[in-house]
């Protein structure tokens, strides 16, 4: 299917907007999310000093073996909990969450309940 270039514009606007208002800092990054048909990702990002602090993704062998779908709330839970974990041994808990261009609703909020539950603050 052929993304047309208007549609891609406005998903760019969308996300723009969201992001003009979320900003991460030193004291409090940014916890962003993508997600694909396949997979979703989520990183906390320092937009201070232009980084990712923390990643986790189902694209992970750890977290999503290899065949496993990593496009349902089951893996997004997954990915949140890994998150929150690996934020949380680099001293991490207070964050930003940054849903980008997507509704806060299914993978994406069981992505953040779980990174929640997972010990974070957003």
């Amino acid at each position: 299917m052929k993304i047309d270039k208007r549609i891609n514009k406005q998903r760019q606007v969308r996300a723009w907007r969201v992001r003009k208002r979320v900003r991460g800092s030193t004291v409090r990054p940014r916890l962003t999310v993508f997600r694909s048909n396949k997979h979703i990702y989520a990183q906390i990002v320092d937009d201070h000093a232009g980084h990712s602090l923390v990643a986790a993704s189902t694209a992970e062998a750890g977290i999503c073996p290899k065949g496993a779908n990593g496009g349902n709330k089951t893996a997004a839970v997954k990915v949140g909990q890994t998150l929150a974990a690996r934020a949380l041994e680099k001293g991490i808990k207070l964050v930003a969450f940054d849903r980008g261009r997507y509704r806060y609703h299914g993978r994406v909020a069981a992505l953040a309940d779980a990174a929640r539950d997972g010990g974070l603050e957003f």
